[in-house]
C-alpha cells in the first residue's frame, strides 16, 4: 500500500515524547496519523500536534467509539505500547477483525540496549511463542543479515522515572476534561505520582544502599541463586503469570529453595529497578525465610543493574522477566514460571524447583546463541523510549519497519523459500 494511503491510529504509548516524534516522521513519509488520548498525560505529551482525539466518555463506551473511529477515519494501522491493558486489548480484537495492521512496542526482550517492535501481539501473545529454535535456525541459514551489536550506551532510567512522574502529575491535577478516566493499574494515580517522584528523589541513596548490599553478598564467598523480581503491575506478570502477586511467587521460591538447595547455598532476591515499595517485599521475604528457618541464607537487593550479581550467581529464577535473557547469555541455568518469549526447551530448565536448586541444568548455549541472533535480526531495535539519544536511534529504524509490508519475523526468508514471504493480513 502506498505510504500516502496509510492511516495510523495511536493509542497509549510510553511516558514521554516518543509517540509524538514517531508520528511526525510517519507524516513526513506521507502517511496520516490520529491519536486517541485517555487523560491529561496523553494530551500533554502529544502537545499541539494534529489529529488528537480525546476519549472523555465512560470506559463502557470505548468499544463503540473505537469501532466508529476505525470506520470513519479509514484506519489501516494501529499503534500500541503493550497489548494487555483493557483499552488496548479491545483495540487489538477489533483491529484483527477488521484486517488492520497492529504495531506493538514493548521494552526490549534484549534490554537494556534495544526495544521490541512486533505485529499482532507481544510477550505471551508474541509470534515468538510459536517459533522453535530449529525454525529460527532454518530462517537464519537463508539470511545474509548480520546480527546487530549493542549500540553506544545511553542511560535512560532517570528519564524513565522523570517522565513517569510528570505524566501522573498531569493526570492528577489537569484531568478535568477526562472525568471518566480509570487507570489500568491497581494503585491510584496519586500513588503512582508519589511513587515515581519518590523514586526520582531517592535514586542516589538507593544506589548507594544497593552497592553496599551487593558488596556484602559478593564478599560472603558462598554459592548463591538469584531471584529476579518483577513489578506486580507489569503486563507480563499480570497477563502471563500463574501468580496473583509477588508475595505468592516468593513463597513458592523460598519453599523450593529450603527443600532442595544444599545447606551452604544462599538465595538472593533482586527487586525490579522501578520497584516503588508499594509491596513490602523485604518484609515478606524475611518472614517467609524465617518460616522455613533459613533467614540467614536469604538476602534482598534493591533494583539497579543485574550484571554485578549475575557474575557470581549459580543460577536464576524468575516468573517471566526479560532479564532472564541476561541469565541465558551468561550460560547460567534458568527456571521460569510464566509465559516468556525465551521459554524454549533447549535452554530453560524443566526441573521441579527443589531439583533445580539442588542441581540446576545448564542451558544449550549454541541454541541460545541462535535464538538471540534471530531476535536481533528481526524484532529488536537499537534505542530507547526515554532518553533523547535513544529515541533518535529508534527513529532511524522504526518508520521504515512500520511502513514495510513484512512483519519483522518474516523479514528473514523461510527455509526452502526463494524469496522473502509477504505478509498479507496481520492477525
Amino acid at each position: 500500500m502506498p505510504h500516502d494511503q496509510r492511516i495510523f491510529l495511536f493509542l497509549q504509548g510510553p511516558h514521554g515524547p516518543f509517540f509524538k516524534q514517531l508520528a511526525r516522521m510517519l507524516r513526513q513519509s506521507g502517511a496520516r496519523v490520529w491519536r486517541v488520548g485517555f487523560n491529561a498525560g496523553d494530551a500533554a505529551f502529544w502537545g499541539r500536534d494534529q489529529g488528537y482525539v480525546p476519549f472523555q466518555d465512560p470506559p463502557a463506551d470505548w468499544a463503540a467509539t473505537l469501532r466508529k473511529l476505525l470506520s470513519d477515519k479509514g484506519i489501516t494501522d494501529l499503534v500500541l505500547y503493550g497489548d494487555t491493558r483493557p483499552v488496548h486489548a479491545e483495540a487489538v480484537a477489533q483491529a484483527k477483525a477488521a484486517g488492520v495492521t497492529i504495531h506493538i512496542f514493548e521494552e526490549g526482550y534484549m534490554r537494556p540496549y534495544w526495544v521490541t517492535y512486533e505485529r499482532g501481539g507481544s510477550n505471551g501473545h508474541s509470534r515468538l511463542m510459536d517459533f522453535t529454535v530449529a525454525s529460527m535456525e532454518a530462517r537464519l541459514a537463508r539470511s545474509e543479515n548480520d546480527m546487530q551489536t549493542p549500540p553506544a550506551h545511553w542511560g535512560d532510567m532517570r528519564q524513565h522515572i522523570f517522565y513517569g512522574a510528570l505524566y501522573h502529575w498531569f493526570v492528577l491535577f489537569r484531568n478535568k476534561a477526562y472525568p471518566h478516566f480509570q487507570t489500568h493499574r491497581a494503585q491510584s494515580v496519586l500513588r503512582e505520582a508519589l511513587n515515581y517522584s519518590r523514586r526520582l528523589v531517592l535514586m542516589p541513596f538507593l544506589a548507594q544502599h544497593r552497592r553496599w548490599a551487593t558488596r556484602r553478598i559478593k564478599a560472603g564467598g558462598y554459592p548463591y541463586h538469584l531471584v529476579l523480581l518483577q513489578l506486580e503491575h507489569d503486563a507480563s506478570f499480570l497477563a502471563h503469570s500463574p501468580f496473583a502477586d509477588n508475595a505468592e511467587f516468593l513463597r513458592v521460591v523460598i519453599g523450593g529453595f529450603a527443600k532442595g538447595a544444599p545447606p551452604h547455598h544462599h538465595l538472593v532476591f533482586k527487586a525490579h529497578p522501578l520497584e516503588s515499595g508499594q509491596s513490602p517485599l523485604h518484609r515478606l521475604i524475611r518472614d517467609a525465610a524465617a518460616d522455613h528457618k533459613i533467614a540467614d541464607r536469604v538476602h534482598y537487593v534493591r533494583g539497579g543493574k543485574l550484571a554485578a550479581l549475575l557474575d557470581h550467581a549459580s543460577s536464576a529464577v524468575t516468573v517471566n522477566s526479560t532479564a532472564g535473557q541476561q541469565v541465558l547469555w551468561r550460560g547460567l541455568p534458568l527456571k521460569v514460571f510464566g509465559a516468556a518469549v525465551y521459554d524454549k526447551p533447549p535452554f530453560v530448565s524443566d526441573q521441579s524447583l527443589p531439583d533445580f536448586f539442588a542441581a540446576p541444568k545448564l542451558p544449550d548455549a549454541r541454541a541460545y546463541r541462535s535464538y538471540r541472533r534471530f531476535l536481533l535480526s528481526t524484532s529488536q531495535v537499537p534505542g530507547g523510549f526515554y532518553s533523547s539519544a535513544g529515541r533518535r536511534q529508534l527513529r532511524r529504524h522504526l518508520v521504515d519497519m512500520m511502513l514495510a509490508e513484512n512483519d519483522p519475523y518474516d523479514a528473514l526468508p523461510r527455509h526452502g523459500d526463494d524469496r522473502t514471504p509477504k505478509l498479507k493480513v496481520v492477525s
